[in-house]
């Protein structure tokens, strides 16, 4: 049979599903005991029914049966208690994300990180923005890079639909720690608002509430946020560009002729609040709608073309199913036209997502 010491080691590797750091190291392990063959562990739950408490089961049952001598595991849990659950939130806040400890204001930690913020957008509705900020942000996950998006198109949010996420984000203290899926960390109205329930909020709260996403969440080490934008030019564009001064846009348009002078609108609202337009993604390209109006704007707006994605089916299935076409498909057309969009982007800045050191709050 192995010693404590050797199970305590052998889960230092498994980590918590929400967090993504060693359950060991998050002091989550309470308790390593023996009865004959089989090895009985005590865990410390963040929080009372934990929605990933089976995928904790399988991680630490995997790995303390895989040591020599353990016939079975027996695993108990328990629950942090407040003043734990304290200690923990002020861990996370100095790793980025969450109040300060000491009470003073909030701070948002992409004003001045080095995480790249690429925005997602486009003049009007119904041009498959968020179907492609879904299928890129994947690629570029399924590239090496720690992404995480904001699905920031509040009255129309879809990305925890397509991503696949079926559960709300955990709050340790005031830290809000936020769900993945196929690579990608989400927060989005989607987890705060009833899907039946319009969001019927005016300016100053959708600002307060995207302030909040940027700033109480638990981001931790990032390459590249990806932001979904709404639609349009409206009050939220306008303070994402003012939450985000670094953020750098793209612009998603069809090829039709009246998609491409309302994008233009959308690219012009990017420029004047001091983004960089990095180029433009015509989406739906096809037969049923044409080609070329991407390549027209890009060239009207002085900025590359990234890329084309064909208009299939299997898009919309995919983001119905909750299962990106990038993952499902990706030897597809569309898939490598965005593999190819998402090479373009890393390509557009010298050095590419180059690793960061954490962000602190």
């Amino acid at each position: 049979m192995p010693t404590e010491a050797q199970v305590i080691e052998a889960l230092r590797p498994v980590e918590d599903p929400e967090i993504h750091r060693s359950i060991v190291d998050l002091g989550m392990v309470r308790g390593i005991g023996f009865a004959g063959d089989r090895v009985k562990v005590t865990v410390a739950l963040t929080v009372a029914g934990c929605p990933l408490r089976n995928e904790i089961t399988s991680r630490v049952t995997g790995a303390v049966e895989a040591l020599d001598g353990v016939g079975g595991v027996d695993l108990d849990f328990t629950v942090m208690t407040d003043e734990e659950r304290q200690a923990l939130a002020q861990r996370l806040r100095a790793e980025g994300g969450g109040a300060p400890a000491d009470g003073s204001a909030r701070t948002n930690p992409f004003t001045d990180s080095r995480t790249r913020v690429i925005a997602i957008a486009s003049g009007k509705g119904g041009v498959g923005k968020s179907s492609v900020t879904t299928n890129l942000a994947v690629a570029l996950a399924q590239a090496g890079h720690k992404v995480a998006a904001v699905d920031a198109d509040v009255w129309g949010f879809s990305m925890p639909r397509m991503l696949g996420i079926d559960r709300p984000p955990t709050v340790i203290d005031d830290v809000i720690v936020p769900p993945d899926a196929n690579g990608v960390t989400l927060i989005s109205m989607g987890f705060f608002a009833r899907e039946d329930q319009p969001v019927v909020w005016r300016g100053p709260m959708l600002h307060k509430a995207l302030e909040q996403f940027l700033s109480d969440v638990h981001w931790g080490e990032l390459d590249v946020l990806v932001v979904d934008m709404p639609p349009g030019t409206g009050d939220v564009s306008m303070s994402l560009a003012q939450l985000l001064p670094r953020a750098e846009a793209v612009v998603v348009t069809t090829p039709q002729l009246l998609a491409q002078e309302v994008a233009v609108r959308a690219a012009s609202m990017a420029e004047k609040t001091g983004m960089r337009v990095l180029g433009v993604i015509e989406n739906m390209t096809s037969e049923v709608f044409g080609s070329g109006g991407g390549e027209r704007l890009a060239t009207e707006l002085g900025v590359p073309l990234l890329g084309s994605v064909p208009l299939d089916v299997r898009l919309r299935e995919a983001g119905d199913s909750g299962v990106p076409l990038v993952v499902s498909d990706p030897s597809s057309e569309i898939s490598e036209a965005i593999f190819e969009i998402a090479r373009g982007l890393d390509a557009s800045r010298s050095g590419g997502f180059t690793r960061t050191l954490p962000l602190v709050g």
